[in-house]
Order: C-alpha cells, then structure tokens, then sequence
C-alpha cells in the first residue's frame, strides 16, 4: 500500500549495501581505443575493398528536420537501373539495395542517380584470379575476339591489389552532398492561384482510371474489322477491292 498526503514512508529501507550494487563505467576510455584498434584492424583486412559500404541520401522525417540529409538504407530498383547497375552486382560492388523503397521526387532521384555515377566512376574492380583473366584477355586479342571499341562497365585491374601503392585506388566513402536551401522571397501571382491539392487529385484520378481508359481503347480497336493473318489493314483493303 502507498503513502498518502503528508505522511511517513512506511517500511522504508534505507540500510542496504547499496556500494556494491553501483555500477561503474571507468573501461569507457578503453573501449574506445579498443573500438578504434578493430576499425583499423577490419579496413586492413578489407584490402583494396570500400571501408563502408555506399547508402542513398535521404531526408530525415516529419516537417522539423525534413531540411536535414542522412544515409538511408538501400538504394531503390528505379535509381541502379538509371544508373546502369544490376541489382544483383550491386551487393558485390559494396552497394547497398533496398527493394521496398521508391521514388516520390525527381530531385531525390536524380541525387541518389549522381551518387551511384560518382561511387562508379571511382571504382576499380579486381578479378578474383588475375593470372587467368590475363590469359584470356590476351588470348581474345590473339583471336581478334576481343571488341576493342566496346567500353567496359567499370574500371577493371588485372593486377592482384597486393602490388598497387594505396594512392591508385580510392577507399574513402562517397560525402554527402550539402543541403542546398532555397533563400526567402516574395510568392508570386502564378504560385498563389496554384491549387495543390487540386493537381495531386487529379493526378490520383488518372492514375486511377488507367483501366477504365485502356478498356475503352480495346473496345474502339475490336469495332475495326480486324483480319487474323494481316491486320486491319488488310480488311479494309479487302473491302475497297
């Protein structure tokens, strides 16, 4: 039972060995040196390999930090396939691939897009046995094989990452782009009779009737005489014959 208004705690205990139950934190400092010791260990063990791995850049949520850019998870299926990368290599090149995310904004798009571009055009890619691509690289060239015309997806070595110096390949992640704010100014006549929410309905509704739309085009094709080998066309010659 409680205490009530103005009245003594009742079995209180107030005699306990509490100097034994305080928990301390003085390993604090060397933790840290020990979580900077296995980040140096982990990128030397990376070899030539991105130290992190490339993420999108989004807009942090609701309308107060919406001005703010952080990672994300993935990129989305819509912006790897602008930017010409499987989204199945994609996970070998250290990029990351979020299948559930999309698009709402061209201009999130299109900075994700020169993301990837940038992250690609910076990328050496290693074959897993040098030796043998080297071979067969010389042997397509001996067979005239090989379309020396034909640009090669990504920048690729057929030198082992052992024998390249560190200054002939960049490790360091892509940096986020900075914010770009739009500075104050006065609304003009076209923005204010500009209804949004009347334009983002009527995009809802077009979008919505796609079915209704393509139901009334099949039907207006099917009035034409349509013939099984060659077409309508060739109906309507038929008939003019």
């Amino acid at each position: 039972m409680g205490n009530f208004h103005n009245n003594p705690l009742p079995s209180n205990h107030f005699r306990k060995d509490w100097q034994r139950r305080v928990k301390t934190w003085f390993n604090q400092p060397g933790r840290k040196a020990r979580r900077n010791r296995n980040r140096v260990k982990r990128a030397a063990e990376l070899g030539a390999r991105p130290i992190k791995s490339l993420r999108p850049v989004v807009r942090c949520p609701t309308v107060r930090y919406n001005m703010k850019v952080r990672e994300g998870h993935g990129f989305s299926l819509t912006e790897l396939k602008e930017a010409g990368i499987h989204k199945l290599e994609a996970r070998g090149l250290g990029i990351k691939v979020d299948k559930r995310r999309r698009n709402l904004s061209e201009e999130g798009k299109k900075a994700n897009v020169d993301r990837l571009l940038a992250y690609k055009s910076r990328l050496l890619v290693f074959s897993k046995r040098p030796r043998n691509a080297a071979a067969l690289k010389k042997k397509l060239e001996a067979q005239g094989k090989m379309d020396k015309d034909k640009k090669p997806r990504f920048a690729t070595s057929d030198v082992p990452y052992g024998h390249l110096k560190p200054e002939q390949y960049d490790r360091n992640p892509v940096p986020l782009p900075t914010p770009q704010h739009e500075p104050p100014r006065a609304i003009t006549a076209e923005e204010r009779n500009f209804n949004a929410y009347k334009t983002l309905r009527d995009a809802w509704q077009w979008d919505r009737d796609a079915g209704k739309r393509d139901a009334e085009a099949r039907k207006a094709c099917s009035l034409t005489p349509f013939h099984p080998l060659f077409g309508a066309n060739a109906a309507e010659d038929s008939k003019n014959q």
